[in-house]
């Protein structure tokens, strides 16, 4: 009876892990975007109110490439929010025990500052617990955030928050976040906290403790002020027709919500299903939520050139799918796309910066100096 049981958890297990990565084994014969529609791109003022920021924007474009950026750019027939981000330098992505890097190790280089295996989260080597950009913002007093068109405890967001020696071990990084003292979260993952092997109901002790827990993007953007937990999808948010403006709103709304602290925040925002795309060398797929990540730039520089202290980082945790563009017209925004794997790449990644501090992302740096840089500039100054 007991390995009934046993084999019973372990297919459970198992079928959550498949679940949440699914996307890895998509496959697609999208290779020319033929063009679509397009937005108008604003440009921002360049003047700021101090040298060094109050609050720090981290934006990461999952598996984004210059490739990929350039594709959205094309797409857009010449103009992204992007072409306000005059500081731009490049980010070595490789973890401490793999040439190419997966998300759980890159997140964790971004959001700790140290190298670490593939598939940790938030630790060290040795599997020690090390602290996160975001644990020292609320150290210090600062309200926090995440935003993710993944699952929330997928790995990047993850990275931030929790500290685990495998990206797969959703329930418990679902349960570090109840750890935090963590002021907003929008994602997905909503059946981590609420449809759990152990039995605990997260969402209950997530009330309990003050948040809001809404799962429809039309409730949570009219949430303005306290703590909001939006689970949007029980795993991950569905591809842009499903979703649609779902990342520009959440990221409004985080914003909304955390300048309401005096002395500052830190919010990381991740355009998740660029990587997807990049996997299932679907062009459409990548050009699709580039441009939706795009537009959350815009959200962020919208906000940030009003405020004047804000600093914008937007960069990736790693390339995927090898990614070339072999034809195109920036006068249609057709793109003929061409990959060399279905996995990540180890090539460089495009670092931007806007604001107070960003003259200091330029060149070409590891990633875990992005880490570093912020920690200067938001929590040591």
């Amino acid at each position: 009876m007991k390995k009934i049981f046993l084999t019973l958890i372990i297919s459970v297990i198992a079928l959550s892990v498949f679940s949440q990565q699914e996307y890895l084994n998509a496959t697609s014969d999208v290779k020319v975007y033929k063009g679509g529609g397009t937005y108008k791109v604003k440009t921002y003022k360049q003047k700021f109110k101090s040298e060094k920021p109050k609050n720090v924007v981290l934006m990461i474009g999952d598996g984004m490439g210059v490739a990929q950026v350039f594709a959205g750019l094309t797409a857009n027939k010449g103009h992204l929010f992007l072409d306000n981000f005059r500081w731009i330098g490049f980010s070595k992505t490789q973890s401490a025990d793999n040439y190419i890097t997966d998300s759980a190790a890159g997140g964790t280089a971004l959001s700790s500052g140290i190298k670490t295996f593939n598939g940790a989260i938030g630790v060290d080597l040795d599997t020690v617990p090390v602290k996160t950009i975001l644990e020292e913002a609320e150290e210090k007093g600062l309200a926090t955030g995440l935003v993710s068109t993944s699952a929330i405890t997928h790995a990047t967001p993850a990275s931030f928050i929790a500290h685990q020696a495998s990206r797969n071990y959703y329930e418990a990084i679902a349960a570090d976040f109840l750890k935090t003292d963590i002021d907003v979260f929008i994602g997905g993952g909503y059946n981590h906290f609420a449809k759990r092997m152990d039995g605990r109901n997260l969402i209950d002790e997530l009330q309990e403790k003050g948040y809001k827990v809404l799962q429809d993007i039309n409730e949570i953007k009219k949430v303005k002020n306290g703590k909001l937990a939006g689970l949007v999808a029980p795993i991950h948010a569905g591809r842009l027709n499903l979703r649609g403006d779902l990342l520009p709103v959440a990221t409004n709304t985080a914003l909304n919500i955390l300048k309401k602290d005096e002395d500052g925040f830190f919010l990381m925002v991740e355009g998740s299903q660029i990587d997807w795309g990049a996997h299932a060398n679907d062009t459409e797929y990548i050009i699709e939520d580039m441009l939706d990540f795009d537009r959350s730039i815009g959200e962020v520089l919208d906000f940030a050139s009003k405020d004047g202290e804000t600093l914008i980082v937007v960069t990736a945790d790693h390339e995927t799918g090898g990614m070339a563009i072999t034809g195109g017209s920036m006068d249609t925004g057709e793109v003929v796309g061409a990959f060399s794997t279905k996995d990540h790449s180890a090539v460089m990644v495009p670092v931007f910066a806007f604001g107070p501090g960003a003259e200091n992302f330029t060149g070409i740096m590891e990633n875990t100096n992005i880490f570093k840089k912020i920690e200067e500039l938001l929590i040591k100054n």
